[in-house]
């Protein structure tokens, strides 16, 4: 019982629990934007926001394809939503939080002299050595 308990409490676990009930109630919020905003305004836009009644019929066999379309259109708004409103913002603060990296030095010792000599020097100034 003790590994359990201890499996459980690790900090991956918990974690990850936390996440999926962040992530749960992210989606209702960004489920409510598309539906109460996003979807309005592409029925203001293109006169018919519900595809749902679009179907043919092959050999008495019905094919909804307008619940695909409302479906497909639907992910692709979500998406959209969370990649303008969600990851692009986060990506910005990110990169504006992280340091920027130290410049690469111009010169380095050689190993024979321990002389300063540039970089890109395939020979020392100094004693002559090559470099590797």
């Amino acid at each position: 019982m003790g590994g359990f308990k201890q499996f459980l409490l690790r900090g991956n676990v918990v974690d990850l629990a936390v996440g999926v009930m962040i992530g749960g109630a992210f989606g209702a919020v960004v489920g409510a934007l598309v539906k109460d905003l996003l979807t309005p305004l592409i029925a203001a836009v293109a006169a018919q926001p519900d595809f749902s009644a679009f179907s043919f019929t092959i050999n008495n066999a019905q094919f909804l394809y307008g619940d695909f379309l409302n479906a497909l259109i639907s992910f692709l708004i979500v998406s959209a939503a969370i990649y303008y409103l969600v990851v692009l913002p986060i990506n910005a603060l990110m990169a504006r939080a992280q340091p920027e990296p130290p410049p690469r030095p111009a010169t380095r010792k050689c190993p024979e002299c321990l002389s300063e000599i540039p970089v890109a020097a395939r020979r020392c100034a100094h004693c002559s050595s090559v470099m590797g």
